[in-house]
């Protein structure tokens, strides 16, 4: 049993080395140094462009090459270390040698636990995500929602992303919250106003984030 499970993790190492060498030269030489390698800086408009790689990153999290999921934990970490995005809004992972487009079915990471602290506006909001980075909420990591919709229209709530980094344009770099940390969000809501509507959201870092409208009584009689 040993002997097979060190086989089937050599096939997984030589799967995901395979695809460390198609995006770039640079994360080959951190795959050998180890997950606890430094990560290459992210210049902007470096590298030689290697046209579409074949990576997918599902709506869970889940990093696949060429259809199949790369298990190893610390690969994916140090593929989303390389991860920008582009004025246009494109994901590419990126190296100072190498460049490569990647497809992503709604934002690259997943916000997948919630730790805070304090209350009101002194509240303070962490998430870790599902590569292991951990990004506090507020004004330079705000969390975003389509939360000024009818009640009626938003199901079980709309789903709200938090800003991770910033990308080379406009699009930022986000994890979509998961429903279970959205609901414990959810129960940490306040009532609020935002644009002169009121909704309820939470706070942190003295910053207001809606999630929802708030819901009205029924006016009739």
């Amino acid at each position: 049993m040993v002997q097979q499970a060190r086989v089937t993790q050599l096939a997984d190492d030589q799967n995901t080395h395979a695809a460390f060498d198609l995006a770039g030269a640079e994360c080959s030489s951190l795959a050998a140094a180890g997950p606890h390698a430094s990560p290459p800086e992210r210049p902007r408009g470096a590298g030689r462009s290697c046209g579409a790689l074949p990576f997918l990153v599902q709506r869970d999290g889940t990093w696949l090459y060429r259809g199949t999921p790369i298990r190893r934990k610390p690969m994916v970490c140090l593929f989303a270390s390389v991860l920008t995005r582009d004025a246009e809004g494109a994901y590419w992972m990126q190296t100072p040698t190498e460049r490569g487009t990647i497809t992503v079915e709604d934002a690259p990471f997943v916000a997948v636990e919630l730790h805070w602290a304090g209350c009101g506006r002194s509240q303070v909001l962490s998430f870790r995500t599902n590569v292991d980075l951990v990004v506090c909420a507020g004004p330079e990591h705000p969390i975003q929602a389509d939360w000024n919709v009818p009640c009626a229209e938003c199901g079980s709530g709309p789903v709200p992303y938090l800003h991770v980094r910033d990308g080379d344009g406009a699009f930022p770099i986000q994890a979509r919250i998961a429903r279970a940390v959205y609901y414990e969000l959810a129960a940490l809501a306040v009532p609020g106003v935002c644009c002169g509507v009121p909704c309820l959201g939470v706070w942190s870092r003295n910053v207001f984030f809606p999630l929802s409208r708030l819901p009205t009584p029924d006016a009739s009689e």
